[in-house]
């Protein structure tokens, strides 16, 4: 008895403690909570409140509350559902995420009440984050609406993409009612809803999302008198007749045949020569070779014509389409003056199997046709129970792969020349082989041996002369073998381009029998064993060719004049060339990869990521040096405005020249990144003083004195600009990063007057 009273004075204790600890620092109220920092909010505060219930999703945990006009979201410690308008007491701890969360410990239904009333929000404000985890209605255009099932639990729930005027959310509706969504296809609809964000894995928003208790929370302001399914069937080369800007796009209505699907993400739809990539939301199982229609929006990016938010109907008939036979030449070709191209079409080609590789969402096999290369992509399934066992083939087999051709790099498009292509297959089914491996290999050549010397051996000894040769053989061959082994093992690996063709060229000239090899690469550099003289010398060569149809170099023999060809120079020299290529390009890809890892590909400017790495190492030797420096905020003023009157491609020529102006303005030891959208930022290392600072951002900001000329219109631009100096505004990297963001916001906010000033066509 002594011991559980004990244990219930303790526990009481632990309560008021807990409660008193919260009491004490004030988070005894959702403002409090609300108005927190990230970094007082990832302390994991003690928190004791109460709260109302605005929405509640128990097998995701998800818990919104709200108190007056501030919320915020909590992760419940169990899966039950709450009321909305349930009045709750929540214990737990604060954490730091977009916005201050709480992670609870125990909740306490106090009884059931009213939800708050709901604050009309524009789409300025979601996606400003004005009223995260508050109760708002909003009115928007439905552009599609599909049932969601979590495969966790089989719980059913709707999502809509709806466009307001300002742009594009996303709502989850917990009802599984599928006709009655379908019904609100291009409806205009009055929604009451908790206002959150879509996020990347650094917790950085990318949208808006709505989470929306019933239908009973939807009103149909406007309904469309038509059906969009009723619509006339639109020619697929005709679709984008119906493309306008200011969310004055009109759904088209399409047919075709099903010749590709990947659930939640895309399907592809072809009649005849014509075929349309289509992205949706839809997961509803449709069969490969069923005639399908599809109503959607019309879009075009990079030279691409796709549907957007698109739904499906299939009709069970099947149409197979049966796939084309092309080569490499006339899939990579573009040409936009001939209705000849392979985009997005259901093709059929063969080529060499270099290599293979499994990745954790999909295969991948490696093909050489024409002596140019190609991927065949296999995506794997979402989420399978087993994942499949990946189909091998023999290296150096002939396949036939059969798939949608699409283009590997839609920025790389030049019409008139050859692009890279990759090929999606639907199923293992796609992949075959038209041919084995050539018998005249290394391995049948030891196996050939080998055999052989069995056969001398059985016969006694007869022919000993015969067998010695026959081993010299088999050990020379199993040599080489080993070294082109080693040779793939340091493509693959971290060795210096230069030291493995070095090794191709010694690869080349064990298999000639020593005769002198060499590769000239594309720099003009000589490697390998280049006699001083080749007068004495007949010169084999082979061109070793890139993927985009050009030449890396060239691989070199050299035989003694008037020697017999050697019986192995031409397949010898092929293999040798082929390896220097896959080297070549493997390192090219590994550059091009580390660049786009560190760079901006639009301004070709430094990245976020570069830019705090950049950051990091400034602020550890500014802190041992005790060296001031410098840190610049830069915001494009009205480059919204820019993009909506005259498109993303006027605003990306903006972006590159504000970009240029603002690097010719910086000492070659700053550096200038692109944070995101229109956001700037400068690095200034080694400054003297904030007078020094200023200056440059002064330079900066002149950078937009002169009008932007971009194709056939005339800009106006400018810049808002603020700054921060090490150590005075800041000893660490969050201070002072705060401090120039928010010397920024002023100034954008004291020159509001110039910045409203519109933009000059």
């Amino acid at each position: 008895m002594r011991d559980s009273v004990f244990v219930s004075f303790f526990v009481l204790n632990a309560f008021l403690g807990s409660a008193l600890a919260a009491q004490e620092i004030g988070l005894n109220s959702v403002s409090a909570i609300h108005g927190l920092s990230n970094a007082e909010a990832s302390r994991g505060l003690p928190v004791a409140v109460d709260a109302t219930v605005v929405y509640s999703r128990g097998y995701e945990h998800l818990l919104f509350v709200q108190d007056g006009d501030a919320g915020f979201f909590v992760s419940p410690p169990f899966t039950r559902e709450l009321r909305t308008g349930d009045r709750i007491h929540i214990q737990g701890q604060t954490q730091g995420s977009f916005r201050p969360l709480v992670v609870a410990d125990a909740i306490t239904v106090l009884h059931h009440g009213t939800r708050p009333k709901p604050i009309p929000a524009t789409f300025t404000d979601l996606i400003r984050a004005t009223y995260d985890s508050e109760l708002v209605t909003i009115r928007a255009r439905v552009r599609s609406a599909d049932l969601v099932m979590s495969a966790a639990n089989a719980q059913c729930s709707s999502r809509m993409q709806l466009q307001m005027d300002g742009g594009h959310i996303e709502v989850n509706i917990d009802s599984c009612d599928e006709a009655r969504l379908k019904q609100l296809l291009d409806d205009e609809v009055q929604i009451t809803g908790v206002a959150a964000g879509k996020f990347d894995d650094k917790m950085q928003q990318t949208g808006v999302v709505l989470y929306v208790s019933s239908l009973g929370d939807l009103t149909i302001i406007k309904q469309i008198e038509s059906d969009p399914w009723s619509a006339t069937i639109k020619p697929m080369d005709k679709v984008l007749e119906n493309y306008y800007v200011h969310d004055m796009t009109q759904r088209v209505h399409v047919r075709g045949t099903i010749t590709y699907y990947q659930p939640g993400s895309a399907i592809v739809l072809q009649d005849g020569r014509k075929s349309i990539w289509i992205h949706t939301h839809t997961r509803a199982p449709l069969q490969i070779g069923d005639v399908a229609e599809a109503t959607g929006f019309p879009d075009a990016h990079d030279r691409m014509l796709t549907l957007t938010d698109g739904e499906l109907t299939d009709s069970q008939s099947q149409s197979p389409i049966s796939p084309r036979s092309a080569n490499w030449r006339e899939l990579a070709f573009w040409d936009n003056n001939k209705p000849s191209g392979h985009q997005n079409d259901l093709v059929s080609i063969e080529g060499e199997l270099i290599a293979e590789v499994r990745e954790a969402s999909r295969d991948e096999y490696v093909l050489s046709s024409e002596g140019k290369l190609f991927t065949a992509i296999y995506r794997h399934p979402r989420q399978p129970a087993v994942l499949p066992q990946m189909r091998k083939f023999p290296i150096g087999s002939r396949l036939r792969v059969t798939g949608i051709c699409t283009i590997l790099d839609t920025n790389a498009i030049n019409p008139g020349e050859e692009i890279p292509f990759d090929i999606l297959l639907r199923s293992f089914d796609d992949i075959a082989i038209a041919a084995g491996p050539p018998l005249l290999n290394e391995r049948n050549l030891l196996f050939v041996a080998g055999m052989l010397a069995l056969m001398v051996l059985g016969l006694g000894g007869r022919d000993w002369v015969l067998e010695y040769r026959l081993r010299r053989e088999n050990a020379r061959a199993a040599y080489v073998e080993r070294r082109r082994g080693a040779i793939l093992e340091s493509i693959n690996g971290a060795r210096p381009l230069m030291d493995i063709l070095r090794d191709i060229t010694e690869f080349a000239s064990l298999k000639l029998e020593s005769t002198p090899c060499w590769c000239q690469i594309a720099n003009g550099s000589n490697l390998g064993g280049r006699p001083d003289s080749l007068h004495t010398f007949r010169t084999v060569s082979e061109q070793i060719p890139a993927r985009d149809g050009s030449s890396h170099g060239v691989m070199y023999a050299a035989f003694p004049s008037g020697s017999k060809p050697h019986p192995g120079e031409s397949e010898t020299l092929i293999v040798a060339a082929r390896l220097a290529a896959l080297a070549i390009e493997n390192r090219q890809l590994y550059s091009d990869l580390q660049h786009r890892s560190e760079f901006d590909l639009l301004t070709e400017i430094n990245n976020r990521f570069s830019f705090e790495r950049f950051l990091d190492m400034q602020m550890q030797s500014a802190v041992t040096g005790m060296e001031a420096f410098g840190l610049i905020y830069l915001d494009l003023n009205r480059f919204k405005q820019v993009n909506d009157s005259y498109g993303h491609l006027v605003g990306d020529l903006y972006l590159r020249e504000a970009a240029l102006r603002m690097k010719s303005q910086l000492r070659p030891q700053d550096m200038l990144a692109r944070l995101g959208g229109d956001e700037f930022a400068v690095v200034l290392p080694t400054v003297r003083s904030r007078l020094e600072v200023e200056s440059i951002a002064n330079r900066l900001q002149r950078a937009f004195d002169e009008p932007f000329i971009l194709g056939e219109h005339n800009l106006q631009g400018s810049a808002s600009v603020g700054f921060a100096l090490y150590p005075e505004d800041g000893r660490n990297k969050d201070a002072l990063l705060s401090t120039a963001d928010a010397a920024m916001y002023t100034n954008k906010q004291a020159n509001r007057d110039l910045n409203a000033i519109p933009v000059v066509a």
